[in-house]
């Protein structure tokens, strides 16, 4: 589906497998008993990687067992491939972590839903409509198996101003936030519901930052 504005491009900038862990590391990481294998990614966007790391979970044998936003997101970065978010993910096998992995990098690849309203690209949110939600979702957000959720991500004002608009739309309930400042100096939602009720409160989300962006000072 295409949202207003201008596609900004997202992208994996490290990645790597680790065949056999050390069993230290697993007890370091809480990896599952059984897995073996780990991978390890860093990209320049996290909301994308938060919802292509649920999408994994739905088509292959992995778990993530951690991923977090960098302070200050990808500008602020120790390495120029360090980026906005650290992702670890394990399987049984390393075929297993390969295919989450594979899994992730398609995800990134057909949903390019971050977008900027302004030339200067100093105005972009983020938007995703997940149908089902995946294994991970299942148990961060403590939701059951087929709930749809809509990830809604924008900039501080822009965001919290539209976060009203999108739960005003339909029978959506919030099921994680994170209020301006956060770690990557945004503001957004993930929101849960029915498919077409979350689909509703994306839209209206996306209309409101778009009334945000053309009419700033507004009141």
């Amino acid at each position: 589906m295409r949202y207003p504005g201008k596609e900004l491009p997202q992208s994996i900038l490290s990645q790597k497998i680790i065949p056999n862990v050390n069993e230290e590391f697993a007890k370091m990481y809480h990896m599952p008993e059984g897995h073996k294998s780990a991978g390890i990614l860093t990209a320049d966007n996290d909301d994308v990687i938060y919802c292509a790391l649920d999408d994994a979970t739905k088509k292959s044998k992995i778990q993530v067992v951690s991923a977090g936003t960098s302070y200050g997101g990808n500008a602020c970065s120790w390495s120029k491939y360090g980026g906005a978010i650290f992702a670890l993910i394990s399987g049984p096998k390393v075929a297993d972590v390969k295919s989450g992995m594979n899994y992730i990098q398609d995800y990134v690849r057909t949903h390019p839903f971050l977008y900027t309203l302004d030339d200067e690209e100093s105005l972009a949110y983020y938007v995703d409509l997940i149908p089902k939600a995946g294994k991970y979702y299942q148990e961060l957000l403590q939701v059951p198996e087929g709930t749809s959720l809509a990830y809604l991500a924008g900039p501080p004002a822009e965001s919290v101003y539209a976060l009203d608009k999108a739960l005003k739309a339909g029978p959506t309930k919030v099921v994680k936030f994170w209020a301006p400042p956060s770690r990557g100096n945004c503001g957004g939602a993930i929101l849960a519901g029915t498919e077409s009720a979350c689909k509703s409160s994306l839209e209206a989300f996306v209309q409101a930052m778009t009334y945000c962006a053309m009419h700033p000072m507004d009141l």
